[in-house]
């Protein structure tokens, strides 16, 4: 994984106080992390020029259109998964993209507009890829939670979570310059209003208001995509949770409370709910599988897969994906300089690890 055994505490807070607010300020995340601003600055540009954080400007699933999403389970040919995941990892329908353990190889989340043809999309393009051998797909039905802040418990004073269902635009919320400040700001999310309005040749004062109209519908999101194990996270699972038809609802909402699930959604197959879940430790892992997952009223049982490599999430390529199939890309880091003063302790959930 990039660089994970060089963060340290400080780059830590950092991380997740750029996933609580992609965009603040750095006096505004040195505030957050109780150290100064200069050191802030300088270790945040550091851990995004590393790639090991990268801030995107995330699209709602109908920015192109009235869309569907579709789970892929996607088993390929012994020795062909990280070429098909690369292939894959081209297509700009595919929302989620990742290498997990289990009974599939790939799973991915394609966004198919309803004026396009799923037999095509599925038959003559995802399965016609080289090394692909089987493509189970499955209708999303309803998202109930999409969470980009799970690491906050690592900042104090951070607010309380509040839990939203997943916003869903209608398409002519977005016209052809709000895709443009979308395209732009999607490789780099906290690029400046100027530094967008100069690359698409319009007026500062135009982007800033496109781009808060659309972050206050909801139609856009900015996300900070990082590695759950550069925080200290050792797992990252995806869960096929079955449950009795009249309790899935039911149970898909007692899920999105979790600080830990990431993602919840309910599937039309097989009364089923996919749940994310990512959680500091195996032991974490057993506690919420053995101490809420079981005794939800409902459940009936549960399969699960744990990613190995997030390629694409949020319709964002992950900037540590390549180097993580090739060469260790630690060896780029930069030396640090010592800094002044250390960055203050963890609070003591943290410390029990």
């Amino acid at each position: 994984m990039s660089g994970a055994d060089h963060l340290d505490e400080l780059d830590r807070r950092i991380v997740a106080a750029l996933q609580s607010a992609g965009r603040a300020s750095w006096t505004e995340i040195a505030e957050l992390c109780g150290t100064s601003v200069t050191t802030v600055a300088r270790r945040g540009q550091q851990l995004l020029r590393d790639g090991i954080v990268q801030v995107a400007v995330v699209p709602d699933i109908n920015h192109a259109g009235a869309a569907d999403l579709y789970l892929l389970r996607i088993t390929c040919a012994p020795g062909t998964q990280t070429r098909v995941c690369a292939d894959l990892a081209q297509r700009p329908d595919l929302r989620f993209l990742a290498l997990v353990t289990g009974p599939w190889d790939i799973l991915a989340e394609l966004n198919l507009r309803r004026d396009e043809s799923l037999h095509q999309r599925i038959v003559d393009d995802i399965q016609a890829v080289d090394g692909v051998l089987r493509c189970n797909t499955d209708l999303t039905l309803h998202v109930y939670k999409v969470a980009h802040d799970w690491s906050r418990q690592l900042l104090t004073g951070s607010p309380a979570e509040v839990v939203t269902e997943a916003h869903e635009c209608d398409p002519s919320h977005f016209d052809p310059v709000d895709h443009k400040i979308i395209d732009r700001m999607r490789g780099d999310g906290r690029a400046s209003f100027r530094t967008v309005a100069d690359a698409l040749g319009v007026n500062e004062s135009t982007v800033r208001r496109r781009f808060e109209t659309l972050q206050r519908r909801g139609c856009v999101r900015v996300t900070t995509l990082v590695p759950a194990q550069a925080l200290g996270f050792e797992s990252e699972i995806i869960l096929n949770i079955t449950v009795a038809p009249r309790y899935l609802d039911a149970v898909a909402r007692e899920l999105t409370k979790y600080r830990g699930v990431r993602y919840v959604a309910a599937l039309l197959g097989r009364n089923e709910l996919l749940c994310e879940v990512i959680l500091p430790t195996t032991q974490d892992v057993y506690a919420f599988t053995t101490g809420t997952l079981a005794r939800l009223r409902g459940v009936q049982g549960w399969t699960a897969s744990m990613i190995l490599l997030t390629v694409r999430r949020g319709f964002a390529e992950t900037p540590w994906w390549r180097s993580a199939l090739g060469a260790n890309p630690a060896s780029r880091r930069t030396p640090r300089t010592p800094d002044p003063a250390p960055a203050p302790p963890l609070d003591a959930r943290r410390r029990r690890r």
